[in-house]
């Protein structure tokens, strides 16, 4: 027993990280173990077991000292928790309008919005300027917020879907320059 103070000392410390907490601590686990002594069998670590001992000691301490409160006195939002029905109807909902974007508008979204990508480096990757890009998101983000709070009927979002009439525009000259699916995505956000 003398021969192990040391360390159960070293890590009563480690474990309270106090002085004065660790004597107390290695002083119970050593009278817990003189206590349990015919449970030592000999041939084993001693040191392991008298380690042992230590460390269950403090949890047991750091279990008792853990605040309770009666359950009249508790705040109703901690005994309250969702079943997750809500979040799980909220995904496939928000699955099933993603799928409803195109392909170029989705990918966007997912490099800026999941994967974390800075506009920068997606607008290199996909050759747009940044600012294209914001706004083509910014669009996104807006198209995917009517659809899911249900503020207006959204317009869909396919090829070939034809602008507003009060708001019939065309591409500007400089846009036939442009790639065949930078004018798509164009053609469909001309509202």
């Amino acid at each position: 027993m003398m021969a192990a103070l040391p360390s159960l000392r070293q890590q009563a410390l480690a474990l309270t990280r106090n002085r004065s907490d660790s004597d107390d601590l290695v002083q119970t686990a050593v009278a817990n173990a003189l206590a349990a002594k015919n449970s030592f069998e000999p041939g084993t670590n001693f040191r392991a077991w008298m380690g042992s001992i230590l460390r269950n000691r403090f949890l047991s301490d750091c279990r008792r000292r853990r605040p309770t409160a009666s359950i009249e006195d508790a705040p109703p939002a901690s005994l309250a928790r969702s079943g997750g029905q809500e979040e799980s109807l909220a995904m496939k909902e928000l699955h099933h309008h993603l799928a409803r974007l195109p392909a170029g508008q989705r990918l966007l979204l997912m490099m800026i919005s999941v994967q974390g990508v800075s506009y920068e480096d997606a607008s290199v990757q996909m050759g747009i300027p940044v600012g294209t890009l914001k706004a083509r998101v910014s669009r996104t983000r807006a198209q995917l917020r009517i659809w899911i709070q249900g503020e207006a009927a959204a317009r869909p979002l396919v090829k070939g879907a034809r602008p507003r009439a009060r708001l019939d525009l065309k591409l500007a000259p400089e846009a036939s320059r442009t790639s065949q699916t930078d004018r798509e995505f164009h053609g469909m956000w001309l509202t």
